[in-house]
């Protein structure tokens, strides 16, 4: 066995223990789906308070808000809060064991957050029930949580803020207007503060707040329009892509699109040692050691961390890190590869005089109904649980549009390029050597999966890329998987953007 071959095997151990103990630890994070629901539970909340006449308007809100929107809402909420509290209960359980994770530690302060600031809103819910008991009890909870814990003591004095306005009698806090207004947002800053200017008798006050909010109104049923209306469309051209393709089957079988005999295979100059090397040392390494021990010296040389950056030094930071790790992917993949070329003819081609076009946005409405399919089959099986791309929340909540362009950079043209190359250009050619071209885009899909280490990301991406493997197989043209990968991901963006600009 040569060196190469012993510390490839060293580093594919250290590679399985810490992509394990990553989807590990994702295990005990919420999904980055849940927010996105509660964004959306809030849009329809914001737009309950529309009274206005615009016909267009009128027949959005009858078809979107539904008949009990607050009681879906609450629903929404005490699932989601059960959810948290179960998940701080493991993981203060796991921390008391001898053999705990001592890296959990840090998410409990989170989730005694999350628990505090949903339960604020759930107080406000109640409220509009007519439970104010159910409300008082709730935001008590709340006080009596983060007495203890200095950090909370915001939230803490919002939800004694809150207990006061719906007492009888109401008692008035000092100073209660600014921290409704920073510790709350959209429908339940609204409630608050209309029942606050309703109690100190500030019509002036009062008759602004309802302006703003009628206009805040208009504006969430227009994005929900945008972020259900869009896919909904996308989703039923998806679906009849997906027929259209069963039938062919049906009728045609191998010489269908969707045929397993009617993919050729690659001719592979190499055997699979390249393709582990690849893997390892350009993904891996780079990746995981590498590119940390090098931002670790950065930063302590510099003085500074992540988190104490701007919303437009962190996504540079983001940026620049995906961009670093892409570059030493693809050098190491172009060494490895280098002694074989030329390459056989339909290797790593871009093809611009072709119908990549149509592949790349076929294969984006096809995917849509696929996906979402799967995606609601995760939910039930992880619960809300299983971790998401850490990216996504800082998008969501980004207000900065430089930050947000140089996010939409890193997500919807470098993520793409460096991927598509990797996963669909290299890795999934490279196992038709060993299996049939169909296997080796779910096996290569199913890396693909893994390589964003999130256990409830898996699934989806999986199905994913299965449909990129497949568009890249049938055109053979990188150009037609990464205009997909870039459609998927700026769709994703665009709703972020549209959920986050609604929830101020």
């Amino acid at each position: 066995m040569t060196i190469k071959r012993v510390v490839l095997a060293i580093l594919t151990v250290f590679a399985i223990l810490l992509i394990g103990q990553d989807l590990l630890a994702s295990w005990s994070q919420p999904q980055f789906q849940s927010r996105l629901e509660l964004y959306q539970t809030n849009l329809v909340l914001q737009a309950t308070e529309w009274q206005g006449d615009d016909p267009n308007l009128v027949s959005v809100r009858r078809s979107i808000i539904g008949s009990e929107p607050v009681k879906g809402a609450v629903k929404q909420y005490e699932e989601l809060r059960q959810s948290a509290q179960k998940n701080l209960d493991r993981t203060q359980t796991l921390l008391a064991s001898p053999t705990g994770d001592r890296s959990l530690k840090a998410s409990v302060p989170k989730l005694e957050q999350l628990i505090a600031e949903l339960d604020l809103r759930l107080g406000l819910l109640y409220v509009q029930q007519g439970q104010i008991d159910a409300a008082q009890k709730t935001w008590a909870g709340v006080i009596q949580q983060t007495d203890d814990r200095p950090n909370l003591e915001p939230l803490s004095k919002t939800a004694g803020a809150l207990a006061g306005l719906w007492s009888d009698p109401p008692r008035l806090l000092p100073d209660v207007a600014p921290a409704l207004k920073k510790n709350l947002d959209s429908w339940f800053r609204y409630r608050a503060l209309s029942r606050l200017y309703q109690l100190q008798q500030r019509q002036d006050a009062l008759t602004e707040l309802q302006a703003e909010q009628q206009h805040a109104a208009a504006q969430a049923l227009t994005n929900l329009a945008i972020v259900g209306g869009i896919p909904t469309i996308s989703c039923l051209i998806g679906a009849g892509i997906l027929l259209f393709l069963a039938v062919q089957w049906m009728i045609q079988r191998k010489q269908a699109l969707l045929s397993p005999g009617s993919i050729a295979p690659w001719t592979v100059p190499w055997d699979g040692e390249i393709v582990w090397q690849v893997l390892i040392f350009g993904f891996f390494l780079v990746g995981q050691i590498l590119l940390p021990i090098v931002l670790s010296f950065v930063q302590q040389v510099s003085g500074f961390t992540p988190g104490t950056l701007g919303e437009q030094a962190r996504a540079f930071y983001i940026l620049a890190n995906y961009l670093l790790l892409a570059a030493g992917g693809l050098v190491v993949l172009y060494f490895s590869i280098k002694a074989f070329l030329p390459l056989p003819e339909g290797w790593f081609q871009f093809k611009i005089r072709s119908k990549w076009p149509i592949w790349g946005i076929g294969g984006y409405f096809a995917a849509l109904p696929l996906v979402i399919l799967v995606s609601l089959i995760n939910q039930r099986i992880w619960q809300g649980q299983g971790g998401s791309n850490p990216i996504l929340p800082i998008a969501l909540e980004g207000k900065d549009n430089v930050a947000l362009a140089i996010f939409f950079i890193t997500a919807a043209i470098a993520a793409p390029v460096f991927e598509e190359i990797l996963f669909r250009g290299f890795l999934l050619p490279s196992l038709s050597r060993y299996m049939p071209v169909w296997g080796a885009i779910l096996l290569s899909s199913f890396i693909f999966a893994l390589a964003h280490l999130s256990l409830s990301e898996v699934l989806p991406l999986t199905v994913l890329g299965m449909v990129l493997g497949f568009v890249y197989a049938r055109s053979r043209n990188l150009l037609s998987s990464m205009l997909l990968h870039s459609l998927w991901n700026s769709g994703t963006l665009l709703s972020l953007f549209v959920l986050g600009s609604s929830a101020q």
